[in-house]
């Protein structure tokens, strides 16, 4: 990952790789409807890839930002919140290995792009709840949400004080895009066999399976705390 500052109009806490330990290893952010530049150069495209040209990130930013969609770090959206580095969330995606027809949480859905992206990498066999606690965000990302025309995918607003959807176990997959300081032993109980998690946690990005809680590291990153 290349490390890459917030730009001065966002807040201190972001969506990104951190600046210790990174390595630069894809080149610049995709242009919308587009291949993104790094599968292009690296000579393949695969379902992340294919997610992101269907959804530009440009349709889950404020408009007042919009015009800097193909910057590679994240970008303010609303209530202190950041929409993450593009290069970020292909690396998360990847990461948590989405496959068809699965049913998946994504925890801080925020403007919607990633609840969009988990969306098409499940199909409308899957399912996908995006769960966001900032109330003008459960209504800004659910209405870019909506655009998508992907009714098997959804943002409810979150239960203050309950992390993830205890209510709708087991999940297939979990994406949580804020940072705990420990590993919320909540969240991995809602994973059901042969699940993943991926999830920053002290600054550095977690891989978590079932069976056995089994936890691998992924590179330091930076996030908004999780609430």
């Amino acid at each position: 990952m290349r490390s890459a500052e917030p730009p001065p109009d966002n807040p201190p806490c972001t969506a990104g790789p951190a600046p210790q330990r990174t390595q630069q290893r894809h080149g610049p952010s995709h242009p919308p409807r587009a291949v993104p530049l790094f599968a292009r150069s690296l000579g393949r495209v695969d379902a992340v890839d294919r997610a992101f040209t269907a959804h530009p990130r440009e349709g889950f930013l404020p408009r007042a930002v919009r015009r800097r969609a193909s910057y590679d770090g994240p970008l303010p959206i609303a209530a202190g919140q950041t929409n993450s580095q593009p290069r970020t969330v292909a690396d998360m995606l990847r990461l948590l290995d989405v496959r068809t027809g699965q049913r998946v949480l994504d925890v801080g859905a925020g403007s919607g792009w990633t609840t969009a992206l988990l969306a098409h990498l499940v199909g409308p066999t899957g399912e996908v709840r995006g769960v966001e606690l900032e109330p003008d965000l459960v209504r800004f990302g659910g209405a870019n949400l909506a655009a998508t025309h992907q009714p098997w995918a959804s943002i409810a607003a979150a239960t203050p004080g309950v992390l993830g959807d205890p209510g709708g176990v087991p999940y297939d997959r979990i994406l949580v895009s804020a940072e705990p300081d420990e590993l919320p032993h909540q969240l991995v109980d809602q994973l059901g066999d042969d699940g993943r998690m991926v999830i920053p946690v002290a600054g550095t990005m977690l891989l978590v399976t079932q069976p056995g809680a089994r936890v691998s590291e992924h590179g330091r990153y930076r996030f908004v705390p999780l609430r």
